[in-house]
């Protein structure tokens, strides 16, 4: 079950003024589930994003950024899950603007306003023909219809809201994010759609969402894997009712940045909370270095070791395996004789060795709770950065064994 992650309260979802959702079923790999996804955005809304840079990159994410590049107003996101069309050449990219072209003429507007999102089996076709049906069916939904109908291997939807004041208006900020498996950071690392309607200009929109990505979705990893869809929009349809936020320097751009930020954060942890099969949410920090690039370089060394992984599946204090991923980090001149290994409060090693004063008995203390800090003192700066992570269990390799089935 997910680690310390509840399902999100629906009447604390707040609606954002000029985004619009619907979902549908299409019966895209299983029947008689809401597998499709209609986000509508009214004419003034801007769209801002961050997409996968794994070279296998899917259709829906071409398309996405040239529909993006091209500079007309995005009306229109349609996500399917069950496949996530990579791996399919032109004909998955033809199926892809078959299915923005069905939606934008529905709309009225043109088919680079349609952003398409996929996700689920690669190298497998995907049915648009079904999604196209599928389409004039929609029916009327909230944010938690939408997250629940973006899950793959996902056990809990993802939702969270805020509200804060920006320029004397309350402003709304609402986002989903989709993830289990196949997570590492590297400019997004899901499906993850936040909306605000704050109006802010086009330039800090795509500022912001570079900025909160690499604090928050590029901070997760459940298995070191980066996906072909990874996808992270932010959508402003300036209906607050604030004064335009044109730039990153503007009055109320830090109120709005710092309430996109949590949410993105919330929903990033709640990714690592519900991996595939994970039993423990651990929190990796690294402090102390020249530069935060080495801090999250050690910290995802660490992060993303299957040894590390499993024995914090095991509650196994065997904490030599924290040391060895630090020691192959990739960072040459590394002191090791400098640093400081914590355990949640307990001091494991330290001067290049175990600590003297540290007792198995404490490591097994904090390796039998659900949620864990790792804390690295690398002692040569003042630079620092956390990521977060999930163990490996059994389940994880049947979830993935079984995925097709």
């Amino acid at each position: 079950m997910p680690v310390n992650l509840q399902q999100p309260d629906r009447s604390r979802l707040f609606p954002v003024p000029g985004v619009t959702l619907a979902v549908a079923e299409a019966g895209v790999k299983q029947a008689k589930r809401r597998d499709v996804l209609v986000l509508e955005l009214a004419p003034a809304c801007r769209v801002a994003g961050v997409f996968t840079r794994n070279r296998f990159c899917a259709a829906p994410v071409i398309l996405s950024r040239a529909h993006l590049a091209s500079g007309q107003p995005i009306r229109a996101l349609v996500v399917n899950t069950g496949n996530a069309n990579a791996g399919t050449g032109e004909d998955g990219r033809q199926r892809a603007r078959a299915i923005c072209a069905a939606l934008a003429e529905e709309l009225g507007v043109n088919v680079e306003q349609v952003l398409p999102f996929s996700t689920g089996v690669i190298l497998e076709p995907l049915p648009a023909d079904r999604i196209i049906a599928a389409l004039p069916t929609r029916q009327q939904a909230d944010w938690l219809d939408a997250a629940e109908a973006i899950m793959t291997t996902d056990i809990m939807p993802k939702a969270t809201s805020r509200q804060v004041m920006v320029n004397g208006k309350t402003v709304t900020v609402t986002g989903i994010a989709k993830g289990a498996g196949m997570i590492h950071p590297n400019m997004a690392t899901m499906l993850g759609f936040i909306a605000t309607d704050a109006d802010i200009g086009q330039q800090a929109l795509q500022q912001m969402v570079r900025d909160v990505a690499d604090q928050s979705f590029n901070c997760v990893t459940v298995d070191g894997d980066t996906s072909t869809n990874d996808s992270f929009l932010l959508i402003a349809s300036g209906q607050a009712g604030n004064a335009t936020i044109d730039a990153d320097s503007a009055a109320g751009y830090a109120e709005l940045h710092d309430a996109v930020r949590d949410v993105a954060i919330e929903l990033a942890q709640a990714i690592a909370r519900d991996g595939e099969g994970a039993t423990k949410f651990m929190t990796v920090t690294v402090e102390g270095g020249h530069d935060r690039t080495e801090c999250k370089q050690v910290a995802y060394a660490i992060a993303r070791s299957p040894l590390v992984k499993t024995a914090f599946f095991a509650s196994d204090p065997n904490l030599g395996r924290l040391l060895a991923a630090i020691g192959y980090a990739g960072i040459d001149d590394l002191d090791v004789d400098r640093l400081d290994l914590y355990l949640d409060d307990v001091l494991v090693a330290t001067g290049g060795g175990r600590n003297p004063a540290y007792r198995e008995e404490d490591g097994q203390r904090v390796m039998n709770q659900p949620e864990i800090t790792v804390r690295v003192k690398l002692n040569r700066g003042e630079a620092s950065a956390t990521v977060w992570t999930c163990d490996f269990s059994y389940d994880y390799v049947r979830i993935n064994a079984d995925y097709r089935s």
